[in-house]
């Protein structure tokens, strides 16, 4: 089982405060850290206000040696695929082939009003979405000195130099969440990693088949995907210490326990082991408390040697 660190910066957090997080992670050795792509805070001030995904990624990407950088999830209403395909490219030029590309439709209605991104219907976000994901992936796929062209009904490039190329010869794509028809049949086509955010083990049992059937129809080895799950950390070595890591978060510790990864270091690696029994390959930590580098240090201490 590998562990990801997983934050939420809409929540409150300079570049600094990230960095410091990614820096403690790869010293402990943790897979990856990811961040989620959004512009409005869900809950409290958020100040001192969002920072932008891929800016921090590509300032992580000098900023760091090792660990591996990506999303969860870059909303396809936020760029053009274009566009996208060269950020990401460049991110991963700069990081020496250490980022990935989680992606996803969009959801959340108040950061667009906020900020005056177009919200389409859910239909239209979905079509969008799939022009995305085949435009990016299909732009990286394009050998150099060959262009690239595509005729959607939302997006269309003639003759594009498909330029530049990722340090990567594909850097993995994630796609994620509890559809049950559309989802798993682009997860089949494009995802290299399917993610399920903040779901139980019935939950994750039942939509990891849906993929596992919807690759096998387009006769895709199942095999070939990455399973994880993103669930949110809260542990401490005694009562006390989960009482003020659950406070500080502004959470319960009773629900954490049955919705999250909280508890002592042993209860939650087995919980975590009972998602690796799921098919889980991967867990993401989400970690809302960004100034306390001591519950990632718990983690790989406590935890980590036990899954």
């Amino acid at each position: 089982m590998e562990l990801r660190i997983f934050t939420e910066p809409q929540q409150g957090a300079t570049y600094d405060d990230l960095l410091a997080v990614a820096l403690r992670a790869e010293e402990l050795g943790f897979g990856a850290f990811f961040r989620s792509d959004h512009y409005l805070t869900m809950g409290g001030d958020g100040l001192p206000g969002p920072t932008d995904a891929w800016t921090t990624l590509a300032g992580l990407a000098r900023d760091t040696s090792t660990i591996r950088l990506g999303t969860l999830m870059t909303s396809a209403t936020f760029r053009h695929p274009g566009v996208l395909a060269i950020q990401v490219a460049q991110v991963d030029q700069m990081s020496g082939g250490r980022v990935e590309l989680g992606l996803g439709a969009g959801w959340f209605t108040q950061e667009h009003t906020a900020y005056g991104i177009p919200f389409p219907g859910t239909g239209e976000r979905f079509d969008r979405y799939e022009e995305q994901l085949e435009i990016v992936t299909g732009l990286w796929a394009t050998p150099e000195g060959q262009t690239y062209d595509f005729a959607g009904e939302h997006y269309q490039l003639a003759d594009s130099p498909a330029l530049p190329k990722p340090a990567q010869a594909k850097p993995p794509v994630l796609i994620g969440g509890l559809g049950k028809k559309r989802t798993p049949a682009l997860a089949a086509r494009y995802a290299d990693e399917f993610n399920l955010p903040f779901v139980d083990l019935e939950a994750t049992r039942a939509q990891f088949d849906r993929v596992a059937r919807a690759c096998e129809a387009i006769e895709r080895d199942p095999a070939s995907v990455t399973w994880s799950n993103a669930l949110v950390l809260c542990v401490g070595e005694d009562e006390a210490e989960i009482d003020r890591r659950a406070a500080a978060i502004g959470r319960e510790k009773a629900e954490l326990r049955l919705n999250g990864l909280a508890g002592t270091p042993d209860e939650v690696a087995d919980k975590i082991n009972a998602y690796a029994e799921a098919g889980a390959q991967r867990i993401y930590l989400q970690v809302l408390d960004l100034s306390d580098l001591d519950h990632l240090a718990l983690v790989s201490e406590r935890v980590a040697p036990q899954v």
